[in-house]
């Protein structure tokens, strides 16, 4: 396989090359956004909006209150644990303009969760939602935390979900609208940033363990946010975009995409905080007329069968974006009928920035069922067991280098002494295969392959296979231990309500299109699959169950 071969599909307007220091640091590109679309809608959020000018007002303030009151200095890791309210930006951003790095926290962290990260983090100040500060009182005796910035609702730039007051703890305490209030009558002091500086620690999911957190600089941002720029080309409109974000901002794909680069070019940015409220999601996207639109798998799936998806008007939308799980094309399908438009399903982890590879919106031979081109700048290779690049149509490691991979695991020196082939390259964990064009497409994860009777059977094939069968709403499948073969297939289903769907039926659908060691042995019907907070079905969970 000649070296990058899939540059050829990129066509004329794909640079094959970007310049990760186009802009001196995340901020320098934010702030000229700040000055050249002062006057736009960049957040909407529970009814409020906040322009560029009062995001770059607050901010500032936010930054003062940093500064002077915690005496926060440059590389300070600060922890922010909030659902997507108008919060969440300013906080980033005075976080930044004060020269911290910030450390992204799932609110719904159980206290073990909670307490290892902040621990490995090294954080003294939090800024939270008071939906989450229960979790926060049960450890906090055990952390260095010596600050808490609390996000309740009637503050007056968007609401925290509805919680208990955060009034039972012995540590200083003070409101966010306060410390905005305080901060605004203090000296902002800016910091000088390069692109080396750390500007996020993105934890993993732990998913091997306890999470680690991904080092992730300014430059490598920076590096993302210009790779997707180019990749979109026209498909992004300065001044123009509306983009809707129901993925969460402490996760790395929402913070980048929807957050760094859409703001970037100063697009209109409609927060949802609680995205599992579909009636509610349904009705902001007929209200903001969205541009751009991510997601993964279960949220589009969750769209095109909700009952008054009808109603939402989607002529304006130029992109919908794809990642986290592997889109099925069932979903694509049904969401291409419902807007006209494909779904461009890309990929990559917290540790890339994140995106390695999408589908670009230029493309005109429908749903790829690949996770596309990798992106400009760059490299991916595919390593067999023995660290061999495998041929094309022969599956491998995806091992990326690039100027989207993080410096490294946050004080791991084993994790990333593993994490890196001797010539650099990240190993991803996941198996891979490029097709003749460069598309890549992801089969699946190398922990979640299963092994019948010495063949290789990969997860996503089978349910994307059973997904297609009427009357199956979501599925997942796992390998389960068996005295004949190893292993042998597992399925979960969660049917459409009122479907008539039987194990018979499914596993004779499954048997006329896989070969025999790939069909489901065992098929368990559940009300509903478990998931993560950002929509991945969480196979390790279907593992546990009897």
């Amino acid at each position: 396989m000649s070296r990058k071969h899939w540059l050829a599909a990129y066509g004329e307007k794909i640079p094959c090359e970007i310049n990760p220091d186009a802009h001196g640091s995340v901020l320098a590109m934010l702030e000229a956004a700040m000055q050249r679309f002062a006057d736009r809608p960049a957040f909407r959020c529970f009814g409020h909006t906040l322009t560029y000018a009062d995001t770059d007002r607050l901010s500032r303030s936010f930054a003062a209150f940093l500064q002077n009151k915690l005496n926060v200095k440059k590389g300070d890791r600060i922890a922010v644990m909030l659902p997507n309210v108008a919060a969440f930006p300013i906080a980033m951003l005075g976080i930044v303009r004060a020269g911290g790095v910030q450390v992204n926290v799932n609110p719904l962290y159980t206290p073990r969760e909670l307490e290892h990260q902040l621990n490995d983090a090294g954080v003294e100040t939090i800024i939270i939602s008071n939906g989450a500060s229960a979790t926060l009182a049960e450890i906090i005796g055990k952390t260095a935390i010596k600050q808490v910035i609390s996000v309740a609702p009637g503050e007056g730039i968007g609401a925290a979900l509805p919680a208990p007051p955060i009034d039972a703890r012995p540590q200083n305490v003070i409101t966010f609208a306060a410390a905005l209030t305080q901060g605004g009558a203090l000296p902002f002091t800016p910091v000088a940033l390069c692109g080396d500086d750390l500007l996020f620690l993105q934890y993993t999911g732990g998913t091997t363990g306890l999470s680690k957190g991904a080092a992730l600089s300014h430059r490598n941002l920076v590096a993302n946010t210009e790779q997707f720029k180019a990749f979109m080309g026209d498909a992004m409109r300065p001044g123009e975009d509306v983009v809707v974000t129901a993925l969460p901002l402490y996760h790395i794909f929402a913070l980048m995409l929807n957050f760094i680069s859409y703001y970037s070019i100063g697009a209109e940015n409609w927060l949802i905080a609680n995205p599992r409220d579909m009636d509610g999601f349904v009705d902001i996207l007929r209200q903001a007329r969205c541009t751009a639109l991510t997601g993964v798998n279960t949220l589009y799936g969750a769209l095109v069968m909700h009952p008054k998806i009808s109603e939402v008007d989607f002529s304006r939308l130029r992109v919908a974006i794809g990642g986290g799980a592997a889109v099925l094309p069932t979903t694509s399908a049904k969401w291409k009928a419902l807007t006209g438009k494909e779904i461009l399903e890309g990929y990559g982890l917290s540790e890339t920035s994140p995106i390695l590879t999408l589908n670009p919106p230029t493309a005109t031979n429908g749903f790829s069922a690949t996770v596309g081109l990798p992106f400009p700048s760059t490299d991916i290779r595919l390593l067999d067991a023995n660290d061999e690049e495998a041929t094309i149509g022969e599956p491998g490691e995806v091992c990326a280098k690039g100027p989207q991979v993080m410096q490294g695991y946050w004080q791991k020196p084993q994790a990333n002494a593993d994490a890196f082939t001797t010539d650099g390259y990240f190993r991803t964990g996941d198996i891979g295969v490029f097709d003749a064009k460069g598309f890549l497409k992801i089969v699946d994860r190398k922990k979640d392959l299963i092994i019948v009777s010495g063949f290789n059977v990969f997860p996503n094939e089978v349910e994307a296979i059973a997904a297609a069968c009427t009357g199956v709403a979501e599925c997942a499948c796992v390998g389960r231990p068996d005295e004949k073969t190893g292993e042998a297939v597992r399925l979960f289903v969660a049917k459409v309500p009122g479907a008539a769907l039987s194990e018979a039926d499914l596993i004779a659908h499954c048997r006329c299109q896989l070969a025999a060691y790939k069909v489901p042995k065992e098929v368990r019907f559940l009300d509903a699959l478990p998931k993560s907070n950002v929509g991945k079905i969480l196979r390790k969970d279907l593992r546990g169950l009897p």
